[in-house]
């Protein structure tokens, strides 16, 4: 029987709720809307921090994607098992993952790995590691362009921080790295502005360094917000990461974007306790709730209103909660897909309304081998 609705299962009896469903071709979609806009894969390194999944990042690589970007010793060594060739740690390493980053350098030879510094402590570290290995380790220098999360700020000492990394000989600077995810302007006019704004002073560093001689390599710069922006510019590489299962918080955001909403929620009513009270089975555990309600958009559950969530509960006050029974299926969007990802061990993957395989969400551990 063929579905109504794109996100509706034919049988739900045997799926555990709640599950994470995911689509392939509309991650297929998606990958290849992102590589139109950025006119083919050599300007394109998309973030794996929101579906840290193998099979997806071999869609990619099928796609011809070879450049990576992930979060976490874990994403990177899972890139490393798909061979993928080029592998940015795009956080910085200090402590224990330090040894870590040069661990996956040693054990995973034939990817190309790569880290970010923005000050000279970190810098001198990876330094002396790398000397101690015999080896040269490959660097960008993350600059803050108005985040204020980490990076530094574009202005001498940068400078000073770039010249360091290309004269030190354990060292191979590759070029700056530039993350703006504080730009979110729903008007794309405004979005661009800012957008543009922030880059600026990206590009005058860069100038500014090969006036002295010092060739910086490349840039690597935003994310999904500012990536049509970006993807359009000429020697940048642009790194867009929710684009791959998109959400419903970035499609309200940013509809003008042509990606389709690739992972969806399935969740059922557990009791109804009061009048006009529904609870789905659907708590912190299963659903990232750091987003102010609402936290997710149902896709078949009318004039309801997001109360409350706990551990196990998601309580929700409906007006016409009688044309619901307990046990129901509902089909819900989350408003931010990349940590809900991380609460699951596996995604139930769809096609033509059944479940036909599971994927292994490998790098939501904190380690895989290393």
């Amino acid at each position: 029987m063929e579905n109504k609705n794109w996100y509706e299962l034919t049988d739900t009896k045997d799926v555990i709720s709640p599950s994470l469903l995911v689509y392939p071709d509309r991650i297929l979609h998606n990958i290849r809307t992102m590589l139109e806009m950025a006119g083919g894969a050599e300007q394109l390194r998309p973030h794996i921090k929101t579906h840290k999944t193998a099979e997806i990042v071999e869609m990619q690589l099928g796609q011809g994607i070879q450049k990576f970007k992930c979060a976490t010793i874990a994403e990177a060594e899972l890139l490393a098992m798909c061979n993928a060739p080029d592998i940015l740690l795009a956080m910085q390493p200090v402590g224990a993952n330090l040894k870590r980053f040069f661990g996956l350098v040693d054990t995973y030879p034939e990817s190309k790995f790569s880290a970010l510094v923005d000050n000279l402590d970190t810098l001198k570290a990876l330094s002396e590691m790398a000397r101690v290995q015999g080896a040269r380790v490959s660097l960008w220098m993350d600059i803050n362009c108005g985040m204020n999360r980490t990076g530094i700020f574009p202005d001498k000492n940068a400078i000073d921080l770039y010249r360091k990394m290309d004269a030190d000989p354990n060292v191979e600077a590759k070029g700056l790295h530039a993350y703006d995810g504080h730009i979110r302007n729903t008007d794309v006019a405004e979005r661009k502005k800012a957008c543009d704004v922030a880059f600026a002073p990206v590009v005058t560093l860069k100038n500014n360094l090969e006036s002295e001689g010092i060739k910086v390599k490349g840039i690597i710069a935003g994310g999904s917000p500012t990536f049509p922006f970006h993807a359009q510019r000429d020697g940048v590489e642009a790194s867009p990461g929710t684009t791959l299962l998109w959400d419903a918080g970035y499609g309200d955001l940013f509809p003008e974007m042509d990606f389709l909403p690739a992972a969806v929620l399935l969740t059922r009513i557990i009791s109804k306790p009061a009048k006009n009270i529904l609870c789905l089975d659907l708590g912190h555990k299963y659903l990232a709730p750091e987003m102010p309600f609402p936290r997710v958009r149902f896709l078949n559950l009318e004039k309801s209103i997001q109360k409350g969530q706990s551990e196990e509960h998601f309580v929700l006050e409906c007006e016409n909660a009688e044309q619901y029974a307990i046990g129901d299926v509902c089909y819900a969007l989350p408003v931010h897909i990349c940590p809900t990802v991380a609460k699951y061990d596996s995604l139930q993957v769809v096609s033509e309304g059944m479940v036909i395989d599971e994927w292994q969400v490998v790098a939501r551990n904190q380690r895989i081998t290393l």
